[in-house]
């Protein structure tokens, strides 16, 4: 039977590793990452499954036979909170040793690397289904010009070859909402129906430094003014094109040089845009790009635009989802919901490679990639139990 005594203390073990205040911070190929990577292997180990790096820093806990694949991710954002992907891992590794314990089916478990896109965009399961190339993901850099070739070097010996996918019969990952659905209705579980689409990209808008007392106003070619303007445009422009289940986040904002004495030379921001039409993201992109240059041609500025990263809508596996439904009936009857993901996951970049599906927990008001994410005890276990249902492995 599922140990709910052994799953809560090894989630809290994984806490441990890059722990600050209620949260955490454990971004890509850090310290505490690779940390909790090597103890995270050595439980896999304890598990009865075979730990293996690939090149990028996926951990995989193989079983020995073709096996149904479970996990998610345990890196977290440069601020983040403690059960972001850590929950689906940490489950799907009770639900694995429970099957060795008691004669259960073959489970695997996977901690993909920097799903929360320190290098681009849930990047180590991109490389690891084909989405991107390793040689392409190499070139891609973070926030402090870093390249992920420069950073996958931390992994030393631990990294191996990729792992055979064909292996795999399916891919199940439990994660926390990161919404306020399910806490707002007050029930335990979400049945996922399809992830959103994506599209991301870093755009840098370059005009002219100059001294911020003697440049007249109508003479500035001011980069940050050219951010603002633009932000100030898009929500109008968008409004006739999206639905209320459409985003988009201007998230970071670099201004060149930075000086208050300084009219901004160059401000450098990211450009996320979600929506489960892929119509509609390419209709919304074409938008923001016309307003940038229209922006751009009024302050006299210029643009430079990185490359486009994103990920497809995605509908989940339609047995899969009912094994899903089946346990989730059992565990909470009438206490939970089929509903989208607003979210990416790395089951966006799985569904290439074999059937998918995904459950939600609640998360406390709504609250995610934040210091206070969190998730009553009790609905932690009601989500490791539907999973384990679904997984055949007994609850």
């Amino acid at each position: 039977m599922i140990n709910t005594t052994r799953f809560l203390e090894n989630l809290h073990r994984l806490r441990s590793f890059g722990a600050h205040g209620t949260g955490v911070i454990r971004r890509a190929y850090s310290e505490p990452d690779l940390a909790s990577r090597d103890w995270l292997a050595s439980q896999m180990a304890a598990a009865g499954l075979r730990p293996h790096f690939d090149a990028m820093g996926n951990l995989f806990g193989l079983a020995d036979q073709p096996s149904l694949l479970l996990g998610s991710h345990s890196d977290s954002q440069p601020t983040g909170g403690w059960l972001d992907g850590a929950l689906g891992v940490i489950a799907a590794l009770e639900i694995a040793q429970t099957a060795q314990e008691n004669g259960g089916p073959a489970i695997s478990v996977v901690s993909f690397q920097d799903e929360e896109g320190r290098f681009g965009v849930t990047t180590g399961s991109s490389v690891w289904s084909g989405q991107v190339s390793q040689e392409k993901a190499d070139g891609l850099t973070d926030s402090d010009g870093v390249t992920l070739a420069e950073a996958r070097q931390a992994l030393g010996s631990r990294a191996q070859e990729r792992v055979d996918p064909s292996q795999f019969t399916g891919f199940i990952e439990l994660h926390i909402e990161q919404g306020p659905t399910l806490d707002a209705s007050g029930q335990q579980i979400g049945v996922v129906s399809d992830i959103v689409g994506i599209r991301d990209r870093v755009v840098t808008l370059s005009g002219q430094q100059n001294h911020a007392g003697t440049t007249p106003m109508a003479l500035r070619r001011d980069a940050f003014q050219g951010l603002t303007a633009f932000n100030a445009l898009l929500n109008a422009r968008l409004r006739n094109v999206v639905t209320p289940q459409s985003v988009w986040t201007i998230g970071h904002v670099s201004v060149s040089p930075n000086a208050s004495s300084i009219v901004p030379g160059q401000v450098r921001f990211s450009m996320q845009w979600r929506d489960g039409d892929p119509e509609r993201l390419m209709r919304m992109e074409k938008v923001i790009d016309e307003t940038l240059h229209e922006v751009a041609s009024a302050h006299g500025l210029e643009i430079e635009l990185g490359p486009l990263l994103g990920l497809e809508p995605v509908e989940m596996d339609n047995a899969l989802r009912v094994r899903l439904e089946t346990g989730a009936e059992a565990v909470a009857p009438g206490q939970w919901r089929r509903m989208p993901s607003g979210a990416l996951h790395d089951a966006t970049n799985v569904a290439r490679l074999m059937p998918v599906a995904m459950l939600f927990v609640p998360s406390i008001d709504g609250i995610s990639h934040a210091f206070e994410e969190d998730t009553d005890e009790a609905d932690l276990v009601a989500g490791l139990r539907v999973l384990a249902h679904a997984a055949g492995v007994g609850i």
